[in-house]
């Protein structure tokens, strides 16, 4: 009689859901597509770090970032002695608590007006039309604002002449610099930015506004008592992430606006970066002009993180 060894078969080894390994072998596919994106994270937000080291030396080609000579603080203090260090600091501060002022609570507001709308249909029009404008890039939202503003054949300056009024030089006038940038700011980014608080609006209990109701209080007393409150956490996390960029203005709309005569108004940190680094190639000054912006923005974002947290018990950390 011929004994046969009986196969013993290792079970398969079995992963709790929720485990990395697990989440990996059933949604591999996702973790590829991120591959791409996490790529690109690291090309272009972590490999710089490293050559932040240049701010501190005197960087050159030649000597690459390892043989050029250490220069210490040199840079920082060439700019703060800079004589238009006062202008630029100061335009970076008053355009972007101007964007804070105006700017942040404009999607708040929409977002609110739309979750009064009663009919379905217009409130899905209106959403569709305001996030058009995010997708239009910076380039043709300038080309747009010159249209409109044109001294010759803009709807705005035609309006103002019919009125009997002069004509307004917008694109010259540095006065005008800055509400332009502002208003074009809000146009853009309302309907895009309003997304994450009709989110919050969405997920607000219908039965704390039915409590108001039963408590006396009409539309406006449940937006105050009911509506503000759920959507504070949202507002205040919003509110932190927007200061940490408190003085980072977008390089690329004013320099597209930029010209000779609004220069005392439009030269920003973002432009002067710019031209000390690309146009006159003194890599170092501006990386230490870039990390001066970045030190800044992360001890304001700290600073109003601790505030926030312990006032409000709100907190990005």
């Amino acid at each position: 009689m011929v004994e046969r060894n009986a196969a013993v078969r290792k079970p398969a080894r079995k992963y709790h859901s929720g485990t990395f390994i697990y989440s990996l072998t059933h949604d591999g596919a996702l973790y590829v597509m991120l591959l791409f994106p996490i790529a690109i994270a690291i090309t272009f937000r972590y490999v710089p770090i490293g050559y932040l080291a240049i701010a501190f030396e005197d960087y050159n080609f030649v000597d690459g970032l390892f043989g050029s000579p250490w220069v210490g603080l040199r840079w920082f203090i060439k700019f703060f002695t800079y004589r238009k260090f006062g202008l630029i600091f100061g335009n970076t501060l008053k355009i972007s608590f101007g964007s804070l002022l105006f700017g942040f609570p404009a999607p708040i507001i929409f977002a609110l007006m739309l979750n009064e709308t009663k009919n379905l249909r217009f409130k899905k029009a209106i959403q569709t039309v305001s996030y058009l404008p995010y997708f239009v890039s910076t380039v043709i939202v300038v080309g747009m604002m010159n249209q409109l503003v044109s001294p010759t054949t803009g709807f705005i300056n035609e309006v103002i002449r019919a009125l009997g009024h002069d004509t307004v030089m917008f694109n010259t006038e540095p006065q005008y610099f800055r509400p332009m940038y502002i208003i074009s700011g809000i146009w853009s980014g309302l309907g895009y930015s309003s997304i994450l608080y009709l989110s919050a609006l969405a997920g607000i209990s219908q039965e704390l506004y039915e409590a108001a109701e039963v408590d006396g209080a009409g539309r406006f007393g449940k937006m105050i008592h009911v509506t503000l409150p759920g959507i504070l956490p949202t507002i205040m996390i919003l509110l932190l992430m927007r200061l940490g960029t408190l003085i980072t203005v977008g390089f690329e709309k004013a320099y597209l606006m930029q010209n000779d005569l609004n220069l005392k108004t439009s030269e920003i940190i973002g432009t002067f970066v710019y031209k000390q680094g690309i146009v006159r190639m003194e890599y170092s000054y501006s990386a230490a002009v870039d990390l001066f912006q970045s030190v800044v923005n992360l001890v304001l974002v700290t600073l109003f993180n601790t505030i926030s947290r312990k006032a409000a018990d709100i907190s990005l950390w």
